[in-house]
């Protein structure tokens, strides 16, 4: 089985990379932009389709505020990028948000803000997925009746690229992306020219439709109410950004420059296709509704609505099926992987926290690819997890998305303030000076929005299922303090020299024996290697014959070690031999008592469970004992790969040298019974 697993472990992830190749992993502009920049420029792809959701609910008439909602995210987006551009230059290490508020602000308000991004880093998976599903979906039926296989099919595909290494899923991925962009951009400009420059009508598949007004949805505070959260599902369009500047080590240099250029390009890109697809909207009249059953009247019988992209896409490529194949499919495969900017954030962030004492240290180590394949893994399982609870939903998804972007934006934004405060009191240079003063104002017009979209996200969503993100980060920000408090306890207690400097006053050794074969000779000689001042054999008394031959056979091979059998009227082998060591310890209690256990090394899955239970067992207890040191002294079987194929020999000399045994070795005369570490 070992074979098979690193067999097949090999064909999914590749060979190992060594440790002096991370260098040649690091990014150039063209693959870090897919990379990191998938999520926010794949949003688009549901963010538009929100907002009208949204206002679904007060009649098609609402739609009218639809380019004024966008208009304002796309302020909101543009602030952020430009904000996020001075972090990558004044926090170029990875540490993103987590960073700059644990400087800014101190290490609480810092792992509050890692809880919402650890948390934010699944969201983006489970929605990315569930978005791409779909999608896919209004071109496969199939796709649409099983979105949650199809979902977690997708999660696991994604794992295996991502463990293959940052550089070798940016390659697969761009292709996709780069084509994704193609059509989405294409799709605008074509619709654009027809239905301006050429005048000519494009009506999407549901813009006969009616919408029934939900009562009381265009009236007064609850008509506010409704725009308000419209604009707060239509930031989603922003989630992502945060992921280019935990990601600043993966790029080449000059890190944080290129960096600072990808956020630029992502920008300009996200916001034209953001605006494009909106206007688009208006000029096909797409009639959208969260209950379509309910709230479309006029629909024909089995009528499934399609998503926002798949509906434009057939109205301005209408009669050229192929073109609206290629949106769609381009759109949904691309929505996949933009769950790949968390699979390239999260495990770096994980990794910083891990370093810092706050996660699991697993979570720091690179992988044989050099990734940081325990936090890539950790994040699969807990978006597979998402995926399965809520349907692969995503307008149920969603509203559990916003509320952990924003709270790290704006403490993040916060904190930048601080920094370049901090700055300009020992700055004397005027140019640099005017250009803290540039960049703190950028901080704060994006502080000042980030902290209003907040605001307007916890108002709007938080009985729509923003709560389970807030008690989400409280429990996640709980488990970080109560790991770091472990690390401290523990650093605290091995710090403590004054007992460690005090050596024992004698050796107690003891070696486990059932029978004599040459596993339990070859402890013996090792044991008797390492000089103890007492030692001796035990064997445990669970079947009285067995132990009858057993010390025939001990006294014929007149081996020099006395043999103590311990009795065991419930044929319990662990709880004597522990009443035994505990009674030595009592009696000494500066000895140190060595306990050897012979073990057998096996080279095929099922023989493993044939074997060495007995000496689990008695590791696992001994472990728990002061003063008690466990050595296991293997023995290889043929059929070990440690060992050669061919047969093993008979052992002389050295095994045997000092025992005053005189037989040969195959003298393991008491049929097949193991020893107790066997």
């Amino acid at each position: 089985m070992s074979k098979l697993a690193t067999a097949t472990k090999r064909l999914l992830v590749g060979r190992p990379f060594r440790s002096d190749r991370l260098a040649q992993t690091l990014l150039p502009k063209r693959i870090a932009l897919p990379v990191f920049a998938s999520d926010p420029m794949s949003s688009v792809a549901y963010a538009p389709e929100q907002i009208l959701l949204a206002l679904s609910m007060a009649g098609v008439s609402a739609y009218a505020l639809n380019p004024w909602v966008g208009l304002v995210v796309a302020l909101v987006m543009v602030t952020v990028i430009a904000s996020y551009r001075q972090n990558v230059q004044a926090y170029p290490s990875g540490g993103g948000d987590y960073e700059v508020t644990t400087v800014n602000h101190g290490r609480r308000w810092g792992l509050l803000v890692a809880s919402a991004l650890l948390v934010d880093y699944v969201l983006t998976v489970a929605v990315s997925i569930s978005s791409a599903a779909a999608n896919i979906g209004s071109l496969v039926p199939f796709v649409a009746d099983h979105d949650v296989l199809f979902a977690v099919g997708a999660i696991a595909l994604l794992t295996a690229l991502n463990l293959r290494g940052i550089r070798e899923s940016g390659a697969l991925i761009a292709i996709p992306t780069y084509a994704f962009l193609v059509g989405i951009l294409g799709m605008i400009a074509f619709g654009l020219v027809r239905g301006i420059v050429l005048d000519q009508p494009m009506r999407a598949e549901s813009a006969g439709f009616e919408l029934v007004e939900q009562p009381g949805a265009f009236v007064g505070v609850g008509f506010a109410f409704l725009v308000l959260r419209a604009f707060s599902s239509g930031s989603a369009a922003l989630t992502g950004v945060e992921a280019i500047s935990n990601g600043v080590p993966a790029f080449r240099k000059p890190k944080s420059r290129n960096a600072a250029t990808t956020l630029l390009l992502m920008g300009v890109i996200a916001v034209a296709m953001f605006l494009g697809l909106l206007v688009l909207a208006g000029m096909t009249g797409v009639v959208m509704a969260e209950d379509p059953a309910r709230q479309l009247v006029g629909v024909p019988e089995g009528y499934q609505q399609k998503t926002l992209v798949a509906q434009l896409a057939g109205a301005v490529f209408a009669g050229f099926g192929p073109a609206v194949i290629y949106v769609v499919a381009f759109t949904g495969v691309v929505l996949i992987f933009a769950a790949n900017t968390a699979f390239s954030g999260f495990p770096v962030l994980g990794s910083i926290l891990a370093q810092d004492r706050f996660l699991p240290r697993q979570l720091h180590t690179r992988g044989d690819r050099l990734a940081f394949s325990n936090g890539i893994v950790f994040l699969a399982v807990f978006a597979i997890v998402l995926v399965v609870a809520f349907s692969a939903n995503v307008t149920a998804l969603i509203q559990l998305y916003l509320v952990g972007v924003f709270l790290s934006f704006v403490l993040s934004q916060s904190g930048m303030l601080r920094h370049w405060n901090r700055l300009l009191r020992t700055e004397t240079d005027e140019n640099q000076r005017r250009r803290m003063r540039r960049a703190q104002l950028t901080n704060a017009l994006g502080l000042t929005m980030t902290s209003i979209v907040l605001v307007i996200v916890l108002v709007t969503k938080f009985v729509h299922g923003a709560w389970i993100t807030l008690a989400a980060m409280g429990v996640i920000y709980a488990l970080m303090t109560g790991i770091r408090r472990h690390y401290d306890h523990v650093a605290e207690e091995l710090a403590q020299t004054d007992q460690a400097a005090v050596l024992p006053s004698r050796n107690y050794a003891i070696v486990l024996v059932s029978q004599v074969h040459l596993p339990t000779l070859r402890a013996l000689a090792y044991a008797r290697a390492t000089r103890p001042d007492t030692l001796e054999a035990i064997t445990v008394d669970v079947d009285e014959q067995g132990t009858r031959q057993l010390q025939e056979a001990w006294d014929a091979e007149s081996l020099p070690v006395p043999l103590t059998v311990l009795d065991s009227p419930y044929r319990e082998v662990t709880r004597p031999l522990l009443e035994y060591v505990k009674r030595v310890r009592r009696e000494s209690p500066r000895d140190v008592v060595t306990v050897f256990i012979p073990e057998y090394v096996v080279g095929r899955w099922w023989e493993q469970l044939l074997h060495n239970q007995s000496a689990l067992r008695i590791k696992s207890r001994l472990l728990f004992q002061p003063g008690v040191m466990v050595t296991s002294v293997p023995w290889q079987l043929v059929s070990s790969k440690k060992v050669s194929k061919r047969p093993v020999a008979p052992v002389h000399g050295a095994l045997r040298r000092g025992l005053g045994a005189n037989g040969d070795a195959g003298r393991a005369r008491n049929g097949d019974k193991e020893s107790e570490g066997g």
